[in-house]
């Protein structure tokens, strides 16, 4: 079988060199190049074959086979590259995906890939299809490789991906796959994020967002489309630049208005506008949403968590984090007369929003409480069984007290011990009256906060860890 796939290498090779001597030839005359594209089609389906055995992929680069490979791809004959690079098939022997892969990188793949995709038609059918199948190319590539994801970016695929997705051209199959390629690019990767800022792609994914404001998406693809364009939002904003970028583009005046609007981009509306306010670098965010009047907006979704949030998947759990984590962020960076509207949220209409805040620290201290019972119960019964518990167990344990709530806990208690720091002696009336009503406990609350502050900082510096930790014990001390 190895001989058959070299000298079928081999004729693919002289097909292909044969093909393009004649078109450089006779560029204005194709019945001139006809047959030697007919010679050269056939022995590319023969090759399909190769893409069986990918242990035999590394003859494709001794052979030097790559670079006639590369040349398809201004040809319609994407589809043999797409079959090569199927992620199953590359699982199927990693060595030879990995020498594969290696050699169409070298040869600039992607870039060549970019400059194919720009002088497709798209309007023709058959060159809507290579561009599709150039996308499915770079994302089994990325899948198998996801530190590929940076190279390809910068080789020119971030701007033709952005450039795509705002060309004014009906919605279809290729547009949802440029949104979900650049959503791939932006997972956990701040070199694309911040090419993707400086590219003014905030802009662009603010735009495109935009017609979801007031008009649900048409189509189960038109939402899929939305919800990777809200997720690559998010992931953008994970970088402290891009929220900056968020800012002056008005990004929190479209999130306002989508959460009022009531339409099924507010449950992403929702997240986005977390992730652009949390943190110190969300400061400015959070001066602005209050200048906009978001705390109108933000309020009535603490005070009831939407029913039409299960229709698209959401959970209450899920809403009521967010809708905390952004209370609980406002709390940490409003100065001032901002702080002051923040505060006077909680006392109007006789002090409503502590009593909810109060309800949500019941109903989660008691989901995770339940939880803590049964891990300490599955422990019990571990040591019993002299089995060891090791960190990849404690790990699962942590995941599933999340799960029940801990962190939206921690978050509720955490919006307690701020205000009640406030100076606003009925705030703190209100919290500790309702803690001894419910037979509550502040012991109970300092211990979750102590919690909430060691892990706290995540991947920030060390001093940034130190301060908040301090800043917290000193809200705990006055509690």
């Amino acid at each position: 079988i190895k001989y058959t796939v070299k000298k079928m290498i081999l004729t693919f090779e002289k097909r292909s060199y044969k093909n393009q001597e004649l078109r450089i030839k006779f560029p204005d005359n194709p019945e001139k190049f006809m047959e030697a594209e007919l010679d050269l089609n056939d022995i590319i389906q023969e090759m399909h074959v190769i893409a069986t055995i990918p242990e035999l992929y590394h003859l494709l680069v001794e052979l030097n086979a790559v670079h006639s490979l590369l040349g398809l791809l201004s040809h319609d004959n994407t589809d043999i590259l797409n079959e090569l690079t199927d992620i199953d098939t590359l699982h199927e022997s990693e060595e030879g995906a990995e020498v594969l892969i290696d050699a169409l990188l070298e040869g600039q793949v992607v870039a060549l890939m970019v400059q194919n995709m720009e002088r497709l038609d798209e309007t023709v059918k058959e060159e809507a299809d290579g561009v599709y199948n150039t996308l499915a190319v770079i994302e089994n590539m990325a899948e198998f490789r996801p530190g590929l994801c940076t190279e390809a970016a910068q080789q020119g695929l971030m701007q033709w991906l952005l450039k795509r997705i705002k060309a004014k051209m009906p919605f279809d199959a290729n547009k949802l796959y440029c949104s979900e390629i650049l959503a791939i690019l932006l997972q956990n990767n701040d070199k694309t994020r911040e090419l993707l800022g400086e590219m003014d792609g905030i802009d662009v994914l603010l735009q495109q967002l935009s017609v979801f404001k007031r008009h649900n998406p048409a189509t189960a693809e038109e939402q899929e489309m939305m919800e990777n364009l809200f997720d690559a939002l998010c992931s953008c904003l994970m970088l402290p630049a891009n929220r900056d970028r968020f800012l002056r583009g008005e990004g929190l005046q479209l999130m306002n208005l989508m959460l009022r609007e009531k339409k099924m981009s507010r449950v992403s509306a929702l997240k986005v506008l977390d992730y652009g306010v949390i943190g110190p670098e969300g400061s400015d965010n959070c001066h602005k949403f209050v200048d906009i009047l978001g705390l109108r907006t933000i309020f009535p979704l603490f005070m009831k968590t939407p029913k039409k949030m299960k229709k698209v998947g959401v959970s209450d759990k899920e809403h009521e984090e967010h809708v905390c984590s952004i209370i609980a962020s406002m709390l940490r960076n409003l100065k001032g007369q901002q702080r002051s509207r923040l505060l006077s949220k909680f006392t109007e209409n006789d002090c409503e929003k502590v009593d909810r805040l109060m309800e949500l620290h019941f109903k989660y201290l008691e989901a995770v409480q339940l939880a803590d019972k049964r891990i300490e119960g599955e422990k019990h019964d571990m040591v019993r069984r002299g089995e060891i518990i090791d960190d990849a167990m404690d790990d699962e344990f942590y995941l599933r007290r999340l799960d029940a709530g801990l962190f939206v806990l921690q978050l509720v208690c955490y919006i307690m011990v701020e205000i009640c720091n406030a100076g606003v002696p009925q705030l703190q009336q209100r919290v500790h009256q309702i803690l001894n009503l419910r037979g509550g406990s502040v012991k109970i609350v300092r211990h979750i906060m102590r919690e909430y502050a060691e892990n706290i900082g995540d991947g920030k510096s060390e001093e940034f860890k130190e301060s908040e930790q301090k800043r917290i014990m000193e809200l705990l001390e006055n509690f």
